[in-house]
């Protein structure tokens, strides 16, 4: 399956992906492209069998894909789709079930990016090639808005987003490096903020 334009998961993908360990490997995929079960299963610490059971399941959902022409019949490799995965939101009109898969699938997502950043944040500088140690940035601001103006906001962040993709889309040769980019853009709840002028 390939999808440039990105899919919001139905309530049967999202329910399949709804295991911490299913959304880790779904994560793998994106972080490291194309393994195998054994792979995935040295680096998550489970056995091959039990790995290749939760690829199946994630596989008959279209939520992973067998890479073609790679592989043998005892050893296949798996790829992620290309495009973008859209999570609805624990929703009030979702039915129980899938508002608990969708709080799974989000709280697990999340955990993961903040493990992420973490090991980033206190990385030793030996481990890091001289010239990535000042490459990235991390930017923490606070902004007083509209509606109207959030929404222009995340339209401009998205189409930015956008175009950073589509130019380094598919780039190969010396040098690379993985990055990830993230982008947040949300309202603090009420009770947290005060923004009457005293």
């Amino acid at each position: 399956m390939t999808n440039e334009e990105g899919r919001t998961l139905d309530s049967g993908a999202l329910k399949a992906l709804a295991h911490p360990l299913r959304v880790r490997i779904f994560d793998l995929l994106s972080e490291r492209g194309p393994q195998t079960a054994s792979t995935l299963a040295a680096l998550v610490g489970e056995t091959s069998g039990s790995m290749s059971y939760h690829l199946r399941a994630l596989a008959a959902h279209d939520l992973i894909q067998e890479v073609e022409g790679r592989g043998t019949a005892r050893e296949r490799w798996w790829e992620r789709p290309k495009g973008r995965i859209d999570l609805p939101g624990p929703d009030e009109s979702m039915t129980p079930s899938n508002r608990a898969a969708a709080q799974i699938v989000t709280s697990e997502f999340f955990r993961l990016r903040h493990e992420t950043l973490m090991a980033y944040l206190n990385r030793n500088e030996s481990e890091i090639p001289e010239e990535w140690r000042d490459a990235g940035i991390i930017m923490t601001t606070y902004l007083d808005l509209t509606v109207e103006q959030m929404a222009e906001l995340k339209a401009e962040l998205s189409g930015v987003v956008d175009q950073i993709i589509a130019r380094y889309k598919g780039q190969t040769g010396p040098g690379r490096r993985r990055v990830t980019l993230r982008a947040e853009l949300f309202d603090l709840s009420a009770s947290l903020t005060n923004t009457e002028e005293s």
